[in-house]
């Protein structure tokens, strides 16, 4: 494989600067063949003394992701039950930590220096680099300064606003995943309370796609697998996914499956570092030897290609129990549990092998050889993110992913299923609480039994229809809760235009970033507390909870001292703003449930399926797992109360004369929209982030060359066949081992290439790992 070996010279101490800093001085170094190991300690604890200091930083790492402390803030991969290792966490969790948890502050004085236009104008590393939000801000009409506001002129502010609505529908009410299940819980029925559904969140760009396949296929939209089924699985196949970077504790996971014999596969377009090797820091082998190999085999699948990677597989292993029947399909599992085999096996034997070479990019050997190894398994765990949620058939690609395994019987298992790895800290559990502009009517019906209130059931807007109702102006009132909406929202011009449209823009956060910026005529910014931060309400520490990515429960206690007395907790702003908009009438108990977290718990189990005796069940050690039918009792509540056959037509991205399919991704240096650092250490990229990844043989067929400047066109159709353009500008290209016709870059650098319009089918997710883009040089 190719490796790009370029350097530009940069000055030596740019990645010590949290200012502004020399897109152009980037040093590009060969890419790793590894993940973790001692190095990654050592970033860990740099990040954390950078921005914590030594007692801070030993405090908060010594808390996180323990049975008494808080949980990560960073992704979702689960804890392992039982005993917890000393350092359980990985560098990006620690990174993350180190942002929340910073002795930096954005005080009153800091927007006094900086005007909005200043700040608008800085990078999104350095408006995260400056700290912790300390004071409400509010950004009067015409004025070019935020400046401080009382939490009570605040509520009353957002009230008036919202009472003025002609409608409900008028108010758009976002949240991210790293919000409390507590949190959500309350800002869902504050919502419903006031009258709409239109709550937007983070899985709308994310992991939608999958909730829509799987709850087709098998009746619910999550996965149906724990840590243990990893770990004694037979075969892992890992798809669309980059665990060294994003999930890193699922490298130790990994790592002891292949202990206990497990084969893996990685399918990605891009070879990654972290599937490649694992240097567990906490063992000898990975601080002195050279840690332990992960991926067995690579199918370096070109974008967009899955779908049909997946419906080749399955006419291999329709092929192979024709010739010897009963010895591949598990026909007790199919007949008695699912519906809709045999429209699915004439589809899937009608599908064209040659077809699925040139789709995918890989040769028949191996898919033979992928083909064999699911056939050998006893126990088949898939697990996949977003290489394969963010495209226009990715519903239909999980969908043939599920069909693999129902005809292997792979569903209600041990050792095998269905694994969606989420991203953020809860982002799972925002949905189970109710952040879901669709939420059924079991769970709207149980909400009105409890509170007394008419929940309205006409469904909401979600993230990619609200920015079109900003847009259009049918809603004028934005309140975020967490996120950095305007930067991790597709079309970024688009949205901030519609952002700019409403009247007012509320982001409830805990650090600078761009929404902040990207306002409406009046705009609040409401500091609240972070997983990190100790909360004392009622005179007593209280405590919240979250869900991983595999149902499991579990409180988060935060230990340390705020970096301001003005801060409030989200479950407290939500309740304080509910009881001004809503009066003193409201049936809900707001001021009880500010004061005490308990009594929000005691409201959830009253509400929410599988959430009884909510508040002793989180206190176990481990907490406990929310009920999966299909995997608990292999029952399927389905359209047809089996598990379904997806039935679709082959779908792939084919790449047109000179021009190229770009994936957006991110950097090992990020999480999502925020940005620790400039260095991609396992991609070797430092000092910069705009550089775009592109074969060799693609680099001279375009006429470009390593190291050109060059802006990123991306190409789309609208619904009216008129042939329609995106930009964005100045970008590195750096030689790397992408399938041919093929391209990577970072975003939110690159959500400007991405359609508003350009999005999956059914779940209307944003369709940002297949954009064709022409590449010209830099204007």
């Amino acid at each position: 494989m190719y490796v790009g070996c370029v350097r530009f010279q940069r000055p030596a101490a740019a990645r010590d600067i949290p200012a502004s800093y020399d897109e152009h001085a980037v040093a590009v170094t060969p890419r790793k063949q590894e993940a973790a190991g001692v190095r990654a300690v050592m970033v860990s604890l740099q990040r954390g003394l950078q921005q914590m200091g030594a007692l801070r930083t030993a405090a908060a790492l010594a808390r996180l992701n323990q049975r008494n402390g808080f949980d990560c803030p960073g992704c979702a991969w689960p804890e392992e039950p039982g005993g917890r290792k000393l350092a359980e966490f990985c560098e990006n969790g620690a990174k993350a930590v180190a942002e929340e948890a910073t002795k930096r502050t954005v005080t009153p004085e800091f927007f006094a220096r900086h005007s909005v236009a200043e700040l608008a104008a800085q990078p999104e590393y350095w408006l995260s680099q400056q700290g912790r939000l300390t004071h409400p801000m509010v950004l009067n009409p015409g004025a070019e300064h935020y400046r401080p506001i009382s939490w009570d002129a605040a509520y009353q502010l957002i009230a008036e606003q919202l009472t003025a609505l002609d409608s409900p529908d008028a108010a758009v009410f976002y949240t991210s995943g790293r919000t409390s299940n507590e949190a959500a819980f309350c800002y869902q029925l504050l919502v419903r309370s006031f009258g709409t559904n239109n709550l937007p969140d983070c899985s709308n760009m994310c992991h939608e796609s999958s909730g829509s396949a799987l709850t087709d296929s098998i009746g619910i939209g999550k996965g149906s697998v724990t840590v243990d089924d990893v770990e004694h699985a037979d075969l892992i196949v890992i798809a669309g996914q980059n665990p060294g970077t994003n999930h890193p504790r699922m490298l130790s996971v990994l790592e002891k499956a292949k202990a206990n014999g497990a084969k893996v596969i990685a399918v990605n377009p891009l070879p990654e570092a972290g599937l490649i090797r694992f240097k567990d820091p906490q063992k000898m082998n990975g601080i002195l030897r050279h840690g332990v190999p992960i991926a067995d085999e690579f199918a370096q699948i070109r974008i967009g290609g899955d779908m049909a990677l997946f419906a080749g597989l399955g006419r291999v292993l329709l092929e192979a129990d024709d010739r010897a029947p009963g010895t591949v399909i598990d026909q007790a599992f199919v007949d008695e549990y699912c519906a809709g085999f045999d429209e699915y096996r004439r589809r899937t034997l009608d599908v064209d092998i040659d077809t699925v070479l040139a789709a995918t990019g890989i040769e028949r050997q191996q898919l033979e050889r992928i083909a064999a190894m699911l056939m050998a398994s006893q126990r088949t765990v898939v697990c996949w993110a977003m290489g394969l949620t963010q495209h226009s058939h990715a519903v239909a690609t999980i969908g043939e992913v599920t069909n693999l395994l129902l005809l292997r019987g792979m569903i209600g298992k041990p050792g095998a299923g269905v694994c969606p790895v989420r991203g953020h800290s809860n982002v799972q559990g925002d949905r189970t609480m109710g952040i879901w502009e669709q939420m059924p009517e079991q769970f709207l019906a149980s909400l009105d039994r409890e509170f007394g209130i008419i929940s309205p059931r006409t469904h909401g807007y979600d993230t990619v229809a609200a920015i079109r109702a900003m847009r259009d102006g049918r809603a004028t009132v934005f309140i975020g809760m967490g996120g950095n909406f305007a930067a991790a929202t597709p079309d970024t011009a688009v949205t901030e235009a519609a952002l700019r449209r409403c009247a007012l823009t509320v982001q409830i956060s805990t650090k600078l970033n761009r929404s902040h910026l990207v306002h409406g005529a009046t705009a609040l910014i409401l500091p609240t507390l972070g997983r990190t931060d100790r909360d004392i309400r009622g005179g007593r520490k209280q405590v919240v909870s979250v869900e991983d990515s595999m149902s499991m429960v579990h409180l988060s206690r935060g230990s340390l001292h705020p970096p301001s007395d003005q801060l409030r907790s989200e479950v407290q702003i939500v309740c304080q703003l509910a009881r001004t908009l809503l009066g003193a009438g409201h049936p809900v108990p707001w001021e009880r449930f500010a004061e005490d977290y308990d009594t929000i718990r005691d409201a959830i189990a009253a509400v929410v399926p599988g959430c009884a005796d909510y508040n002793r069940k989180v206190r176990a050690p481990d907490g406990f797992q929310l009920p999966h039918p299909p995997r608990d009792a292999r029952e399927f509540h389905t359209s047809t109360g089996k598990a379904n056959f997806a039935i679709n037509p082959l779908q792939w991205v084919p790449v047109p004369p000179s021009r190229l399919v770009l994936q957006t991704l991110r950097s090992h240096d990020q999480y999502n929209t925020t940005i620790y650092g400039l260095d991609d250490r396992y991609r070797g990229v430092q000092g910069g982030r705009r550089v775009v990844f592109i074969n060799p043989a693609d680099i001279e067929a375009l006429g470009l060359t390593v190291g050109q400047r060059v802006d990123l066109v991306s190409e789309w159709t609208d619904a009216e066949n008129r042939l329609q353009e995106r930009r964005a500008k100045d970008f590195l290209v750096v030689a790397y081992s992408t399938p041919v016709g093929n391209a990577a870059a970072y975003y939110p650098e690159t959500n400007p290439l991405v359609p508003l319009d350009h999005t999956a089918a059914k779940s209307n997710t944003p369709v940002s790992k297949a954009i064709i883009i022409r590449v010209e040089s830099a204007s």
